[in-house]
């Protein structure tokens, strides 16, 4: 096929949805040259997967598009709880969660925090940062076949307009098409877990007069438990445009046609107790929530990613965050490997590392959806009870048991019972806050990662610095190094907090940071040789001889 290749790019992504989106802006924030073949005509209209965890919208700063989002998502800023409720009607219902971030204890971990950002608004902002960064983005295309050998992949895409089909040529493919992904199936990849879940119609309406029902009621989302009308609801802006998911039952013989916009319109003014509202059907939009995971992630040059890897019950917004945090995991790692940084056996890491974070994250999905009684949903004794993480441990304090990780404990949990982030190799690193010296400009530590492995020391850690350069030189690669304390020969004076006690070393210690941001190594204090010590560490982690 090689003689009649028309366009040849370094990564191919297919699928141009969050995680496509995201994986455009990952690589071109990168400087990957790539192409994204999406077969719909633009981006997703319905408001959808809203929540933006922590730890994805550090990723999201780092990449320069956190601003950009919350504007996008300004509607929603002061939606934080979820509701449970018989009825929007008079004062009943309890709060299952009030706030996200009671207190504020969220800025003591990370420089970000979470984002009530919809699907549809999202899209858009991930879209035009990718384009700006250079990315091929190429909407009402589909890729119809491909095929790969020991050096690349071969695709055939076609516009689904025009019927025009190229023949791209690329060295790596990301299979992001989604739950029933094509590419999967035709890797053979089989998928483990409980399957279906339950199946809901997501129906988008105006009504002018809910907003009054509703009150001073700030939810991101209400669970509904009438009896024979229970459902979500969703605020779109508070005022008039909202989403109600309602139960779907197709294993009764349930059909899409069943939902007619008289049904909808009566179940939705049944479930809020509002009989007389006013109710517009805009929108109607079948959905399945499902618990699965990839057996691989991946098959020679093609590696899977979001809902071709893993499916999530919705409720707690994992499956996306977790679709995205495998979309900036790869990246990194096809830069490195294609600039000749890192050898080929660095992306075997990406299936070690992320598919046991989905695997713990889509059983804690499933869980929660019991805790809240998701309309549509009834657990099986298996999926209910047992000891459950939180939320926030869930979404940023998982970690890396093995992978591009050197000294990592490989029997910790993936997800711990407590969040611990203090700098153990496989962990996210800590954050904090500093200065440059010679600056009142502040910057989390979390910032100084995204393009390179960073070694950082304290102000007594000067052999490290040296010792960096040296092995820099030696690899030919980048690496950045930083020293932290109030001495002139530091780059950054920590704004408060001890740089070394946070890290877990002493001052004369060292920590290398990966690109991601999660601790690759440690040395917890002075050793006699520096330079061999931070050598064969990297070596290691860049799967270098």
């Amino acid at each position: 096929m090689e003689e009649h290749i028309d366009e040849r790019v370094p990564v191919l992504i297919v699928g141009g949805s969050l995680v496509g989106l995201s994986s455009s802006l990952f690589l071109g924030r990168l400087g990957v040259g790539h192409m994204l073949v999406e077969r719909h005509a633009g981006t997703s209209r319905h408001p959808r997967g809203r929540g933006n965890n922590v730890r994805t919208m550090e990723l999201f700063r780092v990449a320069g598009a956190e601003p950009l989002i919350h504007e996008a998502a300004s509607l929603l800023a002061d939606n934080h709880g979820i509701f449970q409720t018989p009825s929007l009607h008079g004062d009943a219902g309890e709060w299952l969660l009030k706030e996200i971030d009671p207190g504020n204890g969220i800025a003591r971990l990370s420089p970000s925090g979470w984002c009530v950002c919809s699907q549809n608004d999202l899209e858009p902002v991930l879209l035009d940062c990718a384009r700006k960064l250079g990315g091929d983005l190429r909407y009402s295309t589909e890729m119809v076949s491909f095929e790969q050998d020991g050096d690349g992949v071969t695709a055939v895409v076609q516009e689904r307009g025009s019927g025009r089909r190229r023949t791209v040529r690329a060295d790596y493919l990301i299979a992001a098409d989604g739950p029933r992904s094509p590419i999967r199936r035709q890797l053979g990849i089989g998928q483990t877990g409980h399957g279906d879940l339950f199946h809901n119609v997501s129906i988008t309406f105006r009504s002018r007069g809910l907003a009054d029902v509703v009150g001073d009621r700030r939810f991101i989302v209400c669970y509904l438990t009438a009896e024979e009308a229970d459902g979500a609801l969703l605020p779109v802006d508070n005022s008039e445009k909202w989403v109600f998911h309602a139960p779907w039952q197709p294993d009764t013989g349930e059909t899409l046609e069943d939902f007619t916009d008289e049904r909808c319109a009566a179940h939705i003014r049944r479930a809020v107790g509002a009989p007389d509202i006013d109710v517009e059907i805009t929108g109607k939009a079948p959905w399945h929530a499902a618990e699965r995971v990839a057996e691989r992630y991946g098959q020679g040059r093609v590696f899977l990613a979001g809902d071709s890897a893993h499916e999530m019950s919705p409720t707690g917004a994992f499956g996306s965050n977790t679709g995205i945090q495998d979309a900036h995991n790869l990246a990194w790692k096809l830069s490195l490997v294609l600039n000749g940084s890192a050898g080929a056996g660095l992306l075997g890491s990406y299936e070690a590392e992320r598919r046991p974070v989905a695997e713990a994250t889509s059983e804690r999905a499933s869980a929660r959806s019991a805790e809240h009684s998701h309309p549509g949903y009834t657990p099986g004794p298996e999926m209910v009870g047992g000891r459950q993480r939180g939320m926030l441990t869930v979404a940023m304090g998982y970690r890396y048991p093995r992978g591009a990780v050197v000294g990592a404990d490989p029997d910790m949990a993936v997800v711990p019972d407590r969040m611990d982030l203090s700098g153990d190799p496989g962990t996210r690193a800590p954050h904090m806050w500093l200065h440059p010296h010679d600056s009142e400009r502040r910057t989390s530590t979390l910032d100084l990662y995204e393009r390179n492995f960073v070694l950082l020391t304290g102000s007594g850690g000067t052999p490290w610095h040296t010792a960096a350069a040296r092995v820099a030189e030696k690899l030919s690669i980048t690496l950045d190094a930083y020293r932290i304390g109030t001495e002139p020969h530091a780059e950054f004076v920590p704004e408060s907090g001890d740089w070394a006690e946070l890290h877990g070393t002493t001052d004369e210690g060292a920590v290398v940071v990966r690109p991601d941001g999660f601790v690759a190594w440690r040395a917890p204090g002075a050793v006699r040789d520096p330079e061999t010590a931070l050598l064969d560490a990297m070596k290691a982690l860049l799967h270098r001889a």
